[in-house]
């Protein structure tokens, strides 16, 4: 008897409802990036709040260990539920966060920290268990309706589809924030700095619609399968055993501080981008976002070519060491005071999606090589946990670096002026870092034989 999942249109029509529903999240993630110098000027917070807000997407997930357990709970109680209750989770986040900008007044204190940050970040922190999760369960469900079929280019497109999402945010948080904001004999006086959020809250509201219209397909698919999809054998579960093998494994651990200082180079740069773009390069508030934008925009196209160029000739852990010199190269030249103009800003952006489009798709790849096949779950979660360290803590570093330290002088229209130097010689200290490691990497492949350097696909 034909599955669902043999049926082309429908495996295709599974993976863009989920993607798009993954896709609504990303929106939210990065929504409130080009609104920094808006949030300070309109709601006086400072770059320390916006820092706090920023890096409140991963506390629940670092402190609680909730991208550990998201897999644990996918295992245990099913794509469905988990889905169901990761969408949620994100549409609850939302709202907070939501009620927080709207509505909270910004000159009151909660132990010492602003009550609208507060509030907004435990928004940004439930959202981001959600997000988490939903991430793994989208992952789980590629791999289940594309098993044994065309499951690399399902979870490439899966990953590209949702980078729209990233795309959307830093593009046109601010023209939403100035088309609802408040007009005075023709000229805008007030953004209103909540209507991209209520946006996003709508997509996540459409996206979990979405995702209960997939849960009939992943029943029926289900009752024609048994469940022999979802099944797993004891020696398949999770194990205490299985973390033992895995952070006992020094190659696991170059991969993943690799990670974690690749990843807070670029997604925490990623929030204060459309601020650069101001600071710096004098770019308009209403079109700052749209430079920063091109970076995720690359990547959609980069990645999976560079993916195959990996699978085809190898050289995993030079790939690695290239991306994160190109990194470190990028953020070195936007820290230096020359060219001030948005058409070099512009191209530093291209090279910086190509450095990310590098890293990742010989990284994660290369993680098979170095696990065995039955601890692969728990080494990529252990791996999201150590990468939400640096994607919780850089955010705030630099948002306090910013306001102790980048102040410049000259203030015009009540609104602060910041230099980004140093925020941008941390940056690429961070590829320093990560590249430094990727070296150590191709000296241990070279010592253990995990073949990184070699191809993925044998002739």
């Amino acid at each position: 008897m034909q599955k669902l999942s043999d049926k082309s249109s429908v495996r295709w029509g599974v993976m863009v409802i989920v993607s798009f529903t993954m896709m609504c999240g990303y929106i939210l993630t990065d929504i409130m990036a080009p609104l920094k110098e808006v949030l300070e000027n309109e709601l006086s917070w400072s770059s320390t709040d916006y820092g706090i807000f920023s890096g409140a997407y991963g506390y629940l997930n670092v402190f609680l260990l909730m991208i550990i357990f998201g897999g644990l709970i996918l295992d245990k109680l099913g794509i469905r539920f988990t889905g169901l209750t990761s969408a949620l989770l994100m549409i609850i986040g939302a709202t907070i966060k939501y009620f927080a900008i709207d509505a909270l007044p910004s000159d009151n204190e909660i132990l010492g920290i602003n009550s609208q940050v507060l509030m907004a970040s435990l928004g940004f922190a439930i959202f981001g268990v959600g997000c988490e999760i939903m991430n793994i369960t989208v992952t789980k469900i590629i791999v289940k309706w594309f098993k044994g079929k065309e499951i690399a280019l399902a979870l490439g497109l899966q990953v590209a589809i949702a980078r729209i999402g990233t795309i959307v945010a830093l593009m046109f948080a601010m023209p939403i924030a100035e088309y609802f904001g408040v007009m005075q004999d023709g000229k805008l006086v007030d953004y209103n700095q909540a209507m991209p959020i209520l946006m996003c809250l709508l997509f996540l509201c459409i996206g979990f619609v979405g995702f209960i219209g997939y849960t009939f397909f992943d029943k029926q698919l289900d009752k024609q399968t048994n469940g022999e999809l979802n099944a797993e054998s004891d020696e398949e579960k999770f194990k205490l055993s299985d973390v033992k093998n895995v952070i006992t494994n020094r190659g696991f651990w170059l991969i993943a501080i690799i990670c974690v200082f690749f990843y807070s180079a670029v997604f925490p740069f990623l929030k204060y981008a459309s601020d650069l773009m101001i600071h710096k390069y004098d770019v308009e508030p209403s079109l700052a976002g749209i430079i920063p934008s091109v970076l995720p925009f690359g990547t959609m196209v980069l990645t999976p070519l560079f993916g195959m160029m990996y699978d085809r000739k190898g050289y995993g852990a030079s790939i690695m060491i290239f991306g994160s010199l190109l990194l470190v190269a990028v953020h070195l030249l936007f820290a230096m005071p020359i060219f001030n103009n948005w058409v070099f800003a512009l191209i530093l952006m291209f090279v910086l999606g190509a450095a990310f489009s590098l890293v990742p798709s010989a990284m994660w790849p290369s993680v098979p090589k170095i696990i065995n096949e039955k601890e692969l779950g728990t080494a990529y979660s252990l791996i999201f946990w150590v990468q939400n360290w640096g994607l919780m803590g850089f955010p705030l570093l630099i948002g306090w670096i910013l306001e102790k330290y980048c102040i410049v002088s000259s203030v015009t229209d009540d609104k602060i002026k910041y230099d980004y130097t140093l925020p941008m010689i941390i940056f690429a200290s961070l590829g320093v870092i990560a590249m430094l490691f990727a070296i150590w990497l191709k000296r241990e492949d070279k010592s253990k034989s995990y073949g990184l350097e070699e191809p993925n696909i044998k002739d």
